[in-house]
């Protein structure tokens, strides 16, 4: 098992945002940070992996996920939400226990470190 799955359309979106980008390692960085009323934001930036991220490479994709960020995005799935004016990405992450009114933070709880090890490392 990976930490986090891609959608088809998120897997061409974040395709398109390395298109042409000069570092060959770099990905789409995920990582989580305080914020707002329910306590976490995800955050993202195109970076390449640093020591103790998860590299997860799906579609042609490339996703890294902060190490420190793994035990709360073990089991989601990214996908991209479009409307008529917008285009971002979302999380389906069943370690999500409540989100905020505005939809800007969640609130997370890691996952079981001893079965994420299981999952992840067999």
């Amino acid at each position: 098992m990976t930490v986090m799955t891609l959608s088809d359309a998120a897997a061409e979106r974040v395709r398109g945002l390395l298109a042409g980008h000069e570092n060959p390692s770099a990905g789409l960085r995920i990582s989580l940070e305080k914020s707002g009323c329910a306590g976490m934001a995800y955050k993202m930036e195109l970076a390449a992996p640093a020591p103790g991220d998860e590299v997860i490479e799906e579609k042609g994709a490339r996703v890294i996920v902060d190490g420190a960020a793994v035990l709360y995005l073990l089991g989601t799935r990214m996908d991209v939400e479009t409307s008529m004016f917008s285009s971002s990405f979302v999380f389906q992450n069943p370690n999500q226990t409540s989100a905020c009114g505005c939809g800007e933070s969640v609130e997370l709880h890691p996952a079981d470190q001893g079965e994420a090890e299981k999952q992840l490392h067999g």
